[in-house]
């Protein structure tokens, strides 16, 4: 996971300080931004980029950058606006050449929201329920029979932690950009940090219950990490599904001092 980390990361910041100059691209946000889902803190973007064109988006808020890569096959994606109440600023990048960057079109998005926890409901690029039946499906059965968002999540929990193995494979090869493959995830029962968090989300969020996936550092683990902080009875719970399907630790909720986050979704 550092490797793939860390590109990404080196993108980010070489796309952070282009030129001023750079970002005086058109906003002409109809035909590419979608805010229908603004009030409860997500957007959407409908871009059909160039042929072999690499196309991000870069979400700015007070000084913080969220960049993901774009499919730009003209298919609508959705993202999260998670850095608080205020002014954003959205931008989609086209590639220069190597991890230089250009604007072809930004905006403005002004965020007012009363419950922040709507944000981590969503179905988003890297938590995609909304395109994993399986997974949705299989937090319907798991769950049934159970009253409580705590009963839920725990059995969620227990499935993802007593029934998923770690991918070493997939680990030392994965690249910068990788995202879940949900029903994938599902089928083949194995996967990275990133994927068991993921997966709790999604299952959780398509409940109804805020779910948040995070990435960071964790006491727990060597290597930058992905775990969960769920949202039950007012309280967010921070859950690491990766650490305990290894360990055989049957702990919901874990220490949340173990845990820094650099990015949330």
């Amino acid at each position: 996971m550092r490797q793939w980390m860390r590109a990404g990361l080196a993108v980010c910041l070489m796309t952070a300080y282009l030129p001023a100059a750079a970002w005086a691209a058109k906003a002409d946000s109809a035909s590419w931004l979608d805010a229908g889902k603004l009030e409860q803190g997500a957007f959407g973007i409908v871009y059909e980029s160039a042929a072999a064109a690499k196309t991000k988006l870069m979400v700015s808020k007070d000084g913080v950058n969220y960049t993901y890569d774009l499919a730009g096959d003209g298919e609508e994606e959705y993202f999260p606006l998670q850095l608080d109440n205020g002014t954003y600023k959205i931008s989609i990048l086209q590639q220069v050449t190597g991890n230089k960057y250009k604007p072809v079109h930004s905006d403005m998005l002004e965020l007012d929201m009363q419950d922040k926890s709507d944000v981590y409901l969503h179905s988003i690029q890297n938590v995609n329920w909304h395109e994993a039946q399986t997974v949705t499906d299989k937090a319907l059965e798991l769950t049934k029979d159970l009253k409580t968002e705590r009963e839920k999540a725990e059995a969620i929990y227990s499935y993802i932690a007593s029934n998923l193995v770690y991918d070493y494979e997939l680990a030392a090869s994965v690249q910068t950009g990788y995202i879940p493959d949900l029903d994938q995830v599902l089928a083949v029962q194995k996967g990275i940090c990133y994927d068991y968090a993921s997966l709790f989300a999604a299952m959780n969020r398509s409940l109804g219950i805020p779910t948040k996936l995070l990435m960071g550092e964790s006491k727990n683990v060597k290597e930058y990490h992905a775990w969960n902080e769920i949202l039950i009875d007012g309280e967010w719970l921070t859950v690491d599904t990766t650490v305990d399907a290894g360990t055989g630790s049957r702990t919901f909720a874990k220490n949340a001092g173990d845990y820094k986050a650099s990015k949330v979704y």
